[in-house]
């Protein structure tokens, strides 16, 4: 019996934080979709920081200029482009900013897709830990394989 899935599983979402472990997962992630007729969908995340006022508590930080999503775009897009000059044969890769911590975003956004890509470590506090906490929760939550791509 043949099994034939569906275009919704041809996906593969990968994190992308602009961090080299995560250009490296997103490079492993393009060649895997080379391979299986994939589509790759870079994720990157962004949520709003809160700055402490010593009068009034905790309060959204506010910027001047490009937003937070703005910025985490503009990274997305550099890094797709970065990895993607890189290869010979890219793969087709659609880039998505979402509002929300990582550890969150990427299992929801995995839903349905073949695999979920990530770095072994990106921007964290801890870079020099084996496995980091974004990676970590989405191997014991993502709703289908996840790859954790080691740095070379």
């Amino acid at each position: 019996m043949i099994h034939q899935t569906d275009d919704t599983t041809r996906r593969i979402v990968v994190g992308v934080d602009g961090s080299h472990g995560s250009k490296v997962a997103l490079q492993w992630a393009m060649v895997q979709a080379n391979l299986t007729g994939a589509t790759v969908e870079a994720v990157a995340t962004w949520q709003e920081p809160a700055l402490y006022g010593y009068s009034y508590g905790w309060a959204p930080a506010t910027y001047e200029g490009d937003s937070i999503a703005t910025i985490t775009a503009k990274v997305l897009d550099a890094t797709i482009a970065e990895v993607s000059a890189t290869m010979e044969q890219p793969a087709t890769v659609l880039p998505r900013v979402v509002e929300g911590h990582a550890a969150q975003v990427l299992p929801a956004t995995a839903t349905g897709a073949q695999l979920l890509v990530v770095g072994s470590r990106g921007h964290g506090t801890f870079a020099g830990i084996m496995l980091g906490s974004v990676s970590q929760h989405c191997v014991q939550h993502a709703p289908c394989p996840v790859v954790v791509v080691p740095q070379p």
